[in-house]
């Protein structure tokens, strides 16, 4: 099934994408619903709260007063993880629970608050952050969930700041509109992006990267790469090296809109294994066939590799899994860091690449196999490496 973490600041209007989404069709888990079912009257969670905040935070009724909990933990650090080490895990477990029992075509949103704070963003296929205008959410809780100004501010204080939020967000809802507006994005994100990953990523097939042509430089290349990489590590499940290689990875270098990223594995063996079948499951499909990179001169034998493409329609990725040490692993890291050091290299290369592609826009990468520039370059990179002690 397709995994999507939702999140947003306190007042953003984050619920008014999950209901959306629910009518849409997807199976939304909420957080909040769920954190406030582990501590009904009678819960073993309500209890552990009792024991550490004292039944001042009980209502007449025996019901946990929320009100009088949340004067107690927002803006005190300690009493606010003391609360978060009774209630997370149960929450985490309560959900784990309502996942399993989603169809496995289903597309799941786990509406989760503090989503960025946690470090959750990993375990999703994707994460949606509604971001809103400060001054907006301030005037929502007042006017809608009646705090008074100071209480709303100090609970936005206490959540993650937008930058934080932005860091973790594949998808990027504003909220400063209307309604209508709201759902029409949520609406197109839907049929566009989440229905066509599902079925990738339940039929194992990659999206194909779109025509080469150059653009960019894009500024958010770096943080793109930074969420997929973390997600490949997590499903790796264990200390794996990963890169980030190509063009995409050199700032300020105009390139196809592709990021490249290279997993480094000890063996072709280990590439076959299992490691597979759990980047099929993160999104990232193997792709069919045998592939290798052209070796570059005076090397005469092809670089063997395994391939695996991206099931995300919004975001082209290629996976380039190499064992290490070997050429093709050591070639990567080396043309990437050359590029990066030297601005004149740099330059050329970018020329060259225009050249490719003007010349043949549909074989513009297979030109950088047969460019003669390229093997020069090879040859300077190496004599750059031997002079400046680099290492891979």
């Amino acid at each position: 099934m397709l995994k999507v973490g939702l999140t947003g600041g306190i007042g953003s209007g984050k619920s008014a994408v999950a209901s959306r989404l629910a009518a849409l069709g997807a199976v939304v888990v909420d957080a909040d619903r769920i954190a406030r079912e582990v501590v009904a009257p009678g819960s073993a969670g309500l209890a552990e709260v009792v024991a550490a905040f004292s039944d001042k935070v009980l209502g007449a009724d025996g019901a946990l007063d929320r009100a009088a909990l949340g004067a107690l933990v927002f803006g005190d650090e300690a009493a606010r993880r003391t609360l978060e080490g009774i209630t997370h895990p149960r929450v985490r477990a309560r959900s784990a629970e309502l996942v399993a029992a989603a169809p496995t075509d289903a597309i799941v949103v786990n509406d989760v608050p503090l989503l960025a704070e946690v470090g959750l963003a990993p375990t999703y296929h994707l994460v949606v952050v509604v971001q809103t205008a400060v001054p907006t959410r301030m005037a929502r809780l007042t006017r809608d969930r009646g705090m008074a100004p100071e209480e709303a501010q100090r609970r936005i204080a206490a959540q993650a700041d937008d930058a934080t939020r932005g860091a973790v967000a594949d998808v990027l809802l504003t909220n400063d509109g209307t309604l209508t507006e709201l759902h029409a994005a949520v609406d197109a994100l839907w049929r566009d992006r989440l229905l066509p990953y599902e079925r990738n990523v339940r039929e194992g097939c990659a999206v194909p990267p779109g025509p080469a042509a150059l653009g960019g430089p894009d500024p958010a290349w770096p943080e793109q790469y930074a969420r997929l990489a973390a997600r490949i590590r997590h499903a790796a499940g264990g200390d794996i090296r990963v890169d980030h290689v190509g063009s995409t990875a050199v700032p300020g270098l105009a390139a196809p809109d592709v990021i490249d990223i290279q997993v480094t594995v000890s063996s072709l063996d280990e590439a076959d294994g299992p490691l597979a079948q759990r980047l099929a499951e993160a999104g990232f499909p193997r792709l069919p066939g045998d592939w290798w990179d052209a070796p570059r001169q005076p090397d005469p034998v092809r670089w063997a590799k395994r391939l695996h493409g991206g099931a995300d329609p919004g975001r082209p990725v290629r996976l380039h899994l190499r064992e290490a040490g070997s050429p093709g692993w050591r070639y990567a890291l080396l043309m990437r860091d050359h590029l990066r050091a030297d601005p004149a290299r740099r330059a050329d290369y970018l020329q060259v690449k225009r050249d490719l592609a003007a010349a043949a826009p549909e074989h513009a990468a297979w030109g950088t196999v047969t460019d003669p520039w390229f093997d020069e370059e090879h040859l300077r990179a190496e004599e750059w490496a031997a002079q400046t002690g680099w290492r891979p």
